[in-house]
């Protein structure tokens, strides 16, 4: 299983729209069996979207999560989490901004465990 780290603003996110414990929880287990998983958003330098039902909800009516995995010798980073009455998808500026940040996250992770 892989590792995953709940950034702080997915926290403030995932606080936002309402996840419960269980939820969130539920949401860290999937991404630890399948760090992989989801579309690739074109644009952000590799970060995925995965849907997710909520309580009552359905996929359609569900969460959004964005990742972003780089390699088995890192752990995949939640990033954001929306619900879909919130939006549908990133905006381009929303998009050039993860390209940047993700285009150093794996490196700056694999540099800090190097030492």
């Amino acid at each position: 299983m892989q590792t995953v780290i709940e950034t702080e603003e997915y926290l403030k996110d995932a606080k936002r729209v309402g996840l419960s414990e269980q939820e969130r929880m539920s949401i860290v287990e999937y991404f630890a069996r399948h760090p992989d998983a989801g579309d690739e958003i074109q644009g952000t330098g590799g970060a995925r979207k995965v849907r997710f039902a909520g309580k009552g909800k359905g996929k359609r009516g569900g969460y959004r999560v964005i990742t972003f995995f780089s390699g088995t010798d890192i752990p995949v980073f939640l990033l954001n989490v929306f619900a879909k009455n919130e939006r549908i998808d990133l905006s381009q500026a929303e998009r050039n901004e993860l390209k940047v940040i993700l285009g150093t996250l794996a490196a700056a992770y694999r540099r800090k465990r190097a030492r």
